[in-house]
């Protein structure tokens, strides 16, 4: 299990190497500089600032220069916020953003393995279509449109919630709600597939046989062996939602890391867009292991080597 763990690290390393260097071009590929919309700069001082943040030199010298503070852990700098330091930015913006996350995959996930259950439980009935169409609508539509929908009947027309900014709890439940459908109707049509298939498998009759209660035959083995393709699919859209969604967090004016993410796109804040794609892609690969070591977890029957 060690080695496994530290070959998995290294390929980690790696992979984020490939992306900051992937990354790192794809952004002198952008039109503009960060000083394109800067009107109010002669054409000395705006060498001056590009002098001052290497932008003048050529891309080769960019990338090495980069690579090398990345490998000291530093993410540079913000051209947008006055010298800020990238990861000073992304922690102070990834509060929200995860708490948002979390909040909508929590409840997503709960209500989405809840309603897979009884969809495959009652398989065919009245259960089982309105889990269906729930998840084929959630799926379809686009997070936006149910956020829309929220802001403007519970927040303007019946007056419960603030329609948006952030501040208190009351803030984050409608996000919380527009952003959890999408994990719940993709978890509750997972659950219900993999529940039918476990159900009509010969351990499950073999328990029926022996008497056990319809309770422990669902939830002690079925639930069990319905989960590996839910967590499978569950993982990486849990660092989607944590890390920050753009169109919500534009939406209800949360200050989270998708939101800054859209902004330094539009001002060309190189520095930020690299340490956001660095820190999700972080994200992401450290929970691509953390879902293969939970494999074994859940089936033994798995052997990591």
């Amino acid at each position: 299990m060690a080695k496994y763990i530290g070959m998995r690290i290294v390929y980690l390393f790696l992979t984020l190497f490939m992306i900051a260097s992937v990354t790192f071009f794809l952004m002198k590929l952008l039109p503009g500089t960060p000083l394109s919309a800067a009107d109010k700069l002669s054409p000395e001082q705006q060498q001056i600032v590009l002098e001052k943040y290497d932008l003048d030199k050529p891309i080769p010298v960019q990338y090495f220069n980069y690579i090398t503070n990345l490998a000291q852990g530093d993410l540079g700098v913000s051209f947008q916020f006055d010298n800020r330091s990238v990861t000073e930015i992304i922690i102070e913006r990834i509060g929200p953003s995860f708490q948002i996350g979390a909040q909508a995959m929590v409840i997503g996930t709960l209500a989405g393995i809840l309603l897979g259950i009884l969809s495959a439980i009652y398989h065919n009935g009245a259960v089982d279509t309105s889990s269906t169409i729930f998840a084929v609508l959630g799926q379809s539509i686009p997070g936006f449109i149910f956020a829309g929908i929220l802001q403007f009947f519970i927040g303007v027309k019946l007056g419960w919630l603030p329609v948006a900014l952030w501040g208190t709890f009351e803030h984050t439940i409608m996000p919380t709600i527009a952003l959890a459908i999408f994990p719940m109707a993709i978890t509750a049509r997972f659950m219900r597939t993999e529940m039918l298939e476990v159900l009509g498998s010969d351990f499950i009759t073999t328990a029926r046989a022996k008497g056990l209660s319809k309770s422990v035959v669902i939830f002690k083995h079925s639930l069990k062996n319905s989960l590996i393709p839910v967590v499978t699919v569950l993982g990486p859209l849990a660092i989607g939602l944590m890390t920050g969604t753009f169109v919500i967090e534009t939406i209800f004016a949360i200050p989270g890391l998708g939101e800054q993410f859209v902004k330094s796109i539009n001002t060309n804040d190189f520095p930020i867009i690299m340490g956001t794609t660095l820190f999700s892609s972080f994200a992401f690969v450290v929970m691509i292991l953390v879902i293969d070591l939970l494999y074994g977890l859940i089936d033994p029957r798995i052997r990591l080597s």
